[in-house]
């Protein structure tokens, strides 16, 4: 997408405009739903990314963006994973705010007053959200006081996953929902879910199949696994400690987002005026614990480690790449996942395009199926700056490109087919577009002078 010619850069902006008008369409008026039909709440990580895409449009409401959903936190310091529009119908999803129980009448402890939630969370990408955010517009930031009112929020956010999550006692936050990852039916959580009685069918009714394919959505058995967990944590009132809990992994990427968001948190404190040498320490301790526990010689990456087994989670997923964006990764590390990126399992470069979200050669590989093997425009926006970060500008050029070619292509699709780029999931979705017009932003400052070094 890089301009050859006054008629590619009025492409460039046309493009550029498409995806501001997603933007735009999606605006409820202090939050961004992820699309129209299928997600019609604010979600936690989609808020992050729309936020970074929505600062080079509004970084007044890329603030209002985030601002909106720290302002539904938990009085334990935990973000919940879906914000709830209450002028939605409880029927437009599942599962809906009733069956979380944080509204007022029978409110769960700690839940937040005024606004009804779920009671999980999403990957901690909000602290870097809000550093990105910040730097768009530092004026603006400081005059409305920006920072000073995130940076409690956000602080005691990671407090409460490096404190309460801290399952396996070696400084990793665990997730106890496959959806608590953001990549809801990886084949990673297969084998911890394998125990787990799933609801009855006819407990719950599957909204998403209404605007969606089958054959882009979970199974029933998966979805009827995740409803069971969701009861389990809801019916012991959301607390992590005192309780076994039926599924506990600690996940590389979650971490490496949460390690990256420690060090804008740090950025953050620096500009506030604050020590930040506390959140840069963090983020090396949760580094090295990613590399002295998750790491794996064998295939080049990192894997999910089932806490309750004490066993790592032997399937290749793209969680395992996406430390790449740790700035503190050791090089030889660093070095092997950028191979592992490029070989037979994930592609980049040679079978596909776009990293798949799961091994191309893997036994349950989908092309169409959710996690299971799509590409996200999300995660390749992250291993982007990755590549970046660590000194792979060939690749990462390739895969920025590939981004916005796909993109451009697919509609601005959920997600695509990582062999031949079709459109799967929603279309018009908010975060493929935020992503794009980061993108096409750092493109048009390449013009005149280099990228900025990641957070």
């Amino acid at each position: 997408m890089r301009a050859t010619g006054r008629d590619e850069e009025l492409r460039r902006e046309e493009f550029g405009l498409q995806a501001a008008q997603v933007l735009e369409g999606n605006w409820r008026g202090a939050s961004t739903v992820p699309s129209l039909a299928l997600y019609p709440h604010q979600w936690s990580w989609d808020s992050a990314f729309i936020a970074i895409g929505l600062r080079h449009l509004s970084p007044r409401r890329a603030q209002c963006e985030l601002e909106t959903l720290l302002d539904a936190q938990w009085a334990d310091g935990r973000v919940p994973h879906i914000v709830f529009n209450p002028a939605v119908p409880l029927g437009a999803y599942f599962p809906s705010p009733d069956f979380w129980r944080s509204s007022t009448a029978g409110r769960a402890a700690g839940a937040p007053d005024g606004v009804e939630t779920s009671g999980i969370v999403q990957p901690p990408v909000h602290a870097l959200a809000a550093w990105l955010v910040h730097e768009s517009d530092p004026e603006l930031s400081r005059r409305r006081g920006f920072l000073e009112r995130v940076q409690p929020r956000l602080a005691a956010w990671h407090n409460y996953l490096t404190g309460c999550r801290d399952f396996g006692g070696a400084g990793l936050a665990a997730v106890v929902h496959p959806w608590e990852s953001g990549m809801d039916n990886s084949p990673c959580w297969d084998e911890p879910l394998d125990h787990v009685e799933p609801a009855p069918a006819g407990s719950f009714r599957r909204a998403d199949l209404e605007c969606g394919e089958g054959a882009d959505r979970p199974t029933d058995l998966d979805y009827g696994r995740y409803v069971r967990l969701a009861a389990q944590y809801r019916d012991g009132g959301y607390r992590d400690a005192g309780r076994e809990h039926a599924f506990a992994v600690e996940d590389p990427g979650f971490n490496a987002l949460l390690a990256l968001s420690e060090h804008a948190l740090a950025e953050i404190a620096a500009e506030l005026g604050q020590d930040p040498a506390p959140h840069r320490a963090r983020a090396r301790r949760l580094t090295g614990a990613l590399v002295q526990r998750l790491w794996d010689e064998d295939t080049g990456m990192f894997l999910c480690r089932d806490v309750r087994t004490g066993r790592p989670v032997r399937e290749m997923s793209v969680t395992g790449l996406l430390p790449l964006v740790l700035p503190g990764l050791p090089g030889r590390i660093a070095g092997a996942l950028v191979h592992t990126m490029s070989g037979p399992h994930f592609g980049l470069g040679t079978a596909t395009d776009l990293v798949p979200s799961y091994d191309l050669h893997g036994p349950a590989f989908d092309a169409c199926r959710y996690w299971r093997g799509p590409a996200w425009f999300n995660v390749n926006w992250l291993l982007e700056r990755g590549l970046r970060q660590h000194g792979a500008t060939v690749r990462a050029d390739a895969l920025e490109q590939a981004l916005l070619a796909a993109a451009d292509a697919s509609g601005f699709a959920e997600y695509v087919d990582p062999r031949t780029g079709q459109a799967r999931g929603a279309t018009g979705f908010s975060w493929t577009a935020a992503v794009v017009v980061d993108l096409l932003a750092r493109v048009r400052d390449t013009d005149d002078e280099p990228v900025a070094a990641a957070v």
